[in-house]
This record gives structure tokens, sequence and C-alpha cells, in this order.
């Protein structure tokens, strides 16, 4: 680490204007403009089935999501067809898996149809919620709307909470670039600036969203930001804990950015080189240490932490986000010192370049494998919303690499030799005018100082304003007289403006549904359509009972072949394909794995050899093992089992 050059004294300029502008613009756009984001976790089934009929009221009802789910005392409502809820206790996981929820019911229900409304807080911090329907006995009136019965997150909360998300993203960045390239390449004002503006940035948007979470999982308004109650429960849940972990991590780095940017940038301290040497190590790994803490608190409570391969996608985010910050932050750091005029050698830009390309591949490299674990095929890559952000963050990524390529190129004419001469006239005209304005500038000055009273302070104060207002205009002058350093400043800043455009689509993303989760939901919902498409049921079952005349077929046809009332047909023909009527006929369904059953139908003799039940309840969808019985003679009997798909 090189050690840092003296910090000048703060001008009144502003750093990255149009920058700013921008950032704002586009968080705004990004707000305001987007649409809300997919459910995380999603609900792959229920028992009882959505829409299903069951006989006899279940004790309990139990929900499975893709992924895990974080529950609170209200996260599942049953209400009867009066609206009355009956579910009794609070949800629970089932057998400590995360990824479901049951809750007990209360005894002796009466049939009809009921509600299930429920919500919970995705395991990567996300809020879904949703509701469904089922009947005990048979179908009925209901005063209960399932659409009204989800809760949804309040609008103010929920801009509030997306843009602080997109700041606390944005601070990260410009906190971690900005000391990694105070470190490296160089320390200045205009640097400091950047590094604490993101400080700031960062501290105030993670305690807004702390404050705001409670609100926006539980589907509250404004008031109850302050609700202490709320709070508590954030706090008692993952993201909550890595919301104040990282208030926590940016107490330490205020202490750091002190020592950065304090003491240890005044190089005429008492300290030997040995002595700043060791203050650099210590600063070097305290802040990697600081760094890779505060990107953890992002890995373990979002994406990362959940899905295939946790115990390396979150390590694998922290160096992404840390490489993100390194090569964003200190391209906002570059601009500045660029805009600023503050000297900067070719040495310290060569450094930073050096220092973007180590970036650029830990990107390229991390973001392969973020890609593949979290959208999980190519189809999904056009399919799901998620696949859609990310071809627009990496079509992004393609044009800023383009852009730094450009930048490298000026860099490599960097100099830091003596600036060209536009003419042999012009440019000493211009030095001498500027050196006589600011004599006379500084004579004025003193003179002024020198006469005392108040009318002389106000004047000595115009004059110093005058002076620096000299100044600046002749460094912008020396500035821009060297044509390669005022392309470099140019392709850097439109490196910067890419960039802001990737950092906000970035946050949107981590805001948007996986695609290995959103296409498991479309599968599921397609699975949960088929069913009415899909028509009756049909099974055909040979039999043989050994006795004479003995052989034939069975077909067994259930209409519609769904989850409650069917109408189930048997016909029976011989050998010869002729249809035979039997002394004793018996079909039963048997659901093995819910233990449910034998539920056997009350055939009655329609026509030579046709049996039929209407009104046959299947309470489920699932595998079911159909059992067939048939006696031919008073001795000659047999029972043939087959499964059926319900759907």
């Amino acid at each position: 680490m090189t050690t840092p050059t003296a910090l000048p004294a703060p001008t009144a300029g502003r750093v990255l204007p149009v920058l700013g502008t921008l950032l704002a613009a586009l968080l705004c756009a990004l707000t305001f403009g987007a649409t809300p984001a997919s459910a995380h976790a999603a609900l792959t089934s229920t028992d009882p089935a959505n829409g299903s009929v069951v006989r006899t009221a279940p004790q309990r009802i139990t929900l499975h999501f893709s992924e895990g789910v974080l529950l609170n005392a209200d996260s599942i409502r049953v209400l009867d067809p009066a609206g009355e809820r009956v579910e009794q206790g609070g949800p629970e996981h089932v057998d400590g898996k995360s990824d479901s929820a049951a809750v007990a019911l209360r005894a002796g229900l009466a049939d009809g149809t009921y509600t299930v409304a429920w919500q919970a807080v995705s395991a990567d911090s996300h809020p879904v919620a949703g509701a469904f329907t089922f009947s005990i006995g048979a179908p009925s009136k209901t005063t209960v709307k399932a659409t009204a019965t989800v809760t949804e997150v309040d609008p103010a909360v929920e801009v509030l909470y997306d843009t602080g998300r997109y700041a606390a993203y944005a601070g990260f960045v410009l906190l971690v670039g900005g000391c990694v390239f105070a470190g490296v390449c160089r320390s200045s004002r205009p640097v400091q600036r950047i590094a604490v503006g993101g400080w700031i940035t960062l501290f105030a948007s993670t305690a807004a969203l702390l404050l705001l979470r409670g609100a926006y999982t539980s589907g509250k308004g404004l008031g109850d930001v302050l609700d202490l109650a709320l709070l508590g429960d954030v706090l008692a849940t993952k993201p909550g804990a890595a919301l104040l972990s990282r208030l926590l991590l940016l107490s330490a780095a205020a202490v750091f950015l002190a020592v950065l940017f304090g003491s240890y940038a005044r190089e005429d301290d008492d300290r030997t080189r040995g002595e700043r040497r060791d203050v650099a190590y210590g600063l070097g790994i305290g802040g990697t240490v600081v760094a890779v803490g505060l990107a953890a608190t992002w890995a373990m409570a979002e994406h990362a932490s959940v899905g295939i391969q946790a115990w390396l996608a979150m390590p694998v985010d922290v160096v992404h986000l840390v490489a993100v910050a390194v090569w964003l932050g200190g391209l906002a750091a570059l601009l500045a010192t660029l805009r600023s005029g503050e000297p900067l050698g070719r040495a310290a830009v060569v450094r930073f370049s050096r220092l973007a390309f180590a970036s650029v591949c830990a990107l390229v490299a991390t973001g392969l494998y973020q890609s593949w674990r979290q959208v999980g095929s190519w189809d999904a890559l056009t399919s799901t919303s998620y696949g859609r952000w990310l071809l627009i963050k990496a079509g992004l990524v393609i044009v800023l690499v383009g852009v730094a390529y450009f930048s490298r190129r000026w860099t490599a004419r960097l100099t830091d030799g003596p600036e060209p001469k536009k003419t042999k006239s012009a440019r000493p005209a211009a030095q001498k005018v500027t050196a006589s304005q600011k004599v006379t500038a500084s004579q004025k000055v003193t003179a002024a100082a020198k006469g005392g009273g108040s009318d002389s302070a106000e004047r000595a104060a115009q004059l110093a304003r005058q002076r620096a207002a000299l100044e600046k205009a002749a460094g912008k002058r020396e500035r821009d007289a060297d044509e390669n350093r005022s392309g470099l400043r140019r392709s850097v800043g439109a490196e910067a403006a890419v960039a802001v455009v990737l950092l906000a689509v970035t946050t949107v993303l981590t805001g948007t549904q996986p695609g290995r989760a959103e296409a498991e939901q479309q599968r599921a919902a397609s699975d949960a359509a088929a069913p009415a498409a899909t028509g009756p049921a049909e099974v055909r079952i040979p039999y043989d009972t050994g006795g004479t005349n003995g052989r034939g077929t069975a077909r067994i046809t259930l209409d519609p072949g769904r989850s409650g009332r069917n109408t189930l047909d048997v016909a029976v023909t011989d050998a010869a394909g002729r249809p035979v009527d039997v002394p004793e006929l018996e079909v039963s369904f048997t659901e093995k794995a819910k233990e449910i059953g034998p539920l056997r139908a009350t055939l009655e003799r329609r026509s030579g050899g046709r049996w039929q039940s209407t009104g046959f309840q299947l309470p489920m969808a699932g595998e079911w093992q159909l059992s067939l019985t048939v006696r031919t003679s008073d001795i000659d009997q047999v029972t043939e089992i087959k499964n059926v798909k319900i759907n």
C-alpha cells in the first residue's frame, strides 16, 4: 500500500452533481415504475388440497413451500362460511422443517366451505401471502372472499422500503470503493467525501429499513413504523438480526474512516516509515474484515442463504458484493478526483486500473455461478422475470467493460511530465495574468486585514472568495489543457453513468423471485390447472377368478376424475368382450401415504354388465390405490389392485 498524500483544504464545489441527479432519477423511476416483486417462497401443496371436499373435518391445516418461511402468530387464519376464525393455537413448522407450516382446528366443525388465508416471510426476507378453500361434507356458500383475506403491503411502506434497499446498496458501494481507492491509489478530500457519504447513506438507510421492516412484512401502515412490538418481532428474525449487525459493523467502519482519512493521511506526523507501514497493514486487515462483514449481512439474509448449495452461495455472494463495491465505488472516487482538479499521478490511475480488472474477473466468475444457481435452465432466462432482469444486467456489464477498455487506453497515455502548451504566446500570457491576479488579491486581503473593523473583515472575506474563485478557474484551465486527462475523465464519467444504471438493475434483481423458484411455481400452477382439461380417469383391470367363465375385464371410469364429487361407472365384460353380470362386484379407494380409506363405492346396477355410483367423494388429489373385488360363483372370487392418479 502506498502512503496517501496530505489532504487539501476543503473546497466549496459539489462533487458529481450530474451523477447524483442521475442516480436520484433512476431510483425514483425504479421505485415508482417497477412492478411489485413476485413471491419468493412458492406454495407447492396444501392438506386439504385447494378446492377439495373432505368427508370429515381435518384435525389441522398443513402448507408446504418451495423454501423455508418465517412464521408469526397470525400466519395462518382459517375462516368458516360465516367468516369466523376456527383455528386453535398458533402455526408451527411440521417436524421442525422450515418449508412447512401447520395449524390445528377446533373440533366439531360443521359442513361447508372454509377459507385458509396465510402470510409469512420468505427465508430470503421477502413477505409472501395467499389463500385457498376446501369443503367439509359438501361445498356451500361463503361470505369470505379469498382475495380479500390476503394481506398486502402498504404502498407507502413499500416505496420507502424499496428506496431504502437501493440506498443501502449505493452506500455500501461508495463506502468500500472510496476507502479502497484512498488506501491503494490516492487519498484526497473528494475521495473522503465519497467514502463518508457512503457511510452516512448506508447507516441512514439501514436504520430506516430496520424500522420499516415490521410494517413491510405484516402489512401495517406508516403509523406503525415506531411500534416497539413490531421492532421486537423483526429483531427476532434473521433479516432483522442482519440489519442490526450491519449497524454495529458501521460503528467499526466509522473508526476506520477516522484513522484512514485522519492521522494516517497526514505525512507530517512524527511516525517513522516502519510505523506507518504497520498502521497500513492494520488498516488493510481491519478494512477487509469490516467490508466482508457488511457484505455478509446481505448474503446471510437474502437469495444466497436459501436454495441449493447455500454453504457455497453465501461466500460467493460476499466476494461478488465486495468486487462490485471496489470497482464501481472506485470509479466514483476516480471521477471525483478527476473533476476536482486534484493532482493525480499516472501510477495511481494504473493501480486502480489493475484493481478494477481483478474486480471484473471476480465478478464474472461469481456471477456465472450465481446465474446458474438462481436461474437453473436456459428456458428460465426468457420465461421468468428474474432471467430477463439478469439478461439486462449482463448487457450492462458488457457495455461497462467496453467503456472501461477506452479508459485503459487513456490511462496508458498519461504522463507525469509538464503539460503540453497550446501555443507559444497564449499559455504564458494566461499564466502571467493569473499570477498577477493572485498577488493583487493577496495584497488586498493583507491590507484589508490590517485596517481592522467589521468593514475590513467583510472586505477581507470577499477578497478571499475572489482569490479562491481565481484559483479554481486557473486549476480548471490547467486540468482541461491535458487532452489525455480530459479523455480519461470523460470515459470514466461514462463508466460511472452506466454503473449507476447497473447498480439500480442489480438492486431490482435482488427483489425479484429467482428463476428456479418461479419456474417451480409455474409448474405447480400448471399442474393445478391441468385437471380441468384432463377429463375422466379410466382404468381397465383384467380379472380371473379361476372358475368356469371366471375370466373377464372391468372398465372403471371416474368422472371428472378430480377430488370432490365424482360419478363412478363400472362396465364388466367376459373373455369374449360381451357384457356380463356377476354375482358380486365391489370397488374401493385407499390413499396409503395419507392413511385414508378404504373408501367403498355404493354401486347400483344400471344395465347388463354395468354398475354406477353417483356422488362418490374423493377427499383429495394424489395416487389412490383402486381395489376391485369380483365374484363369479359361490366359491370363485378375486381381488385386483391398481393405482390411479386423481387430480
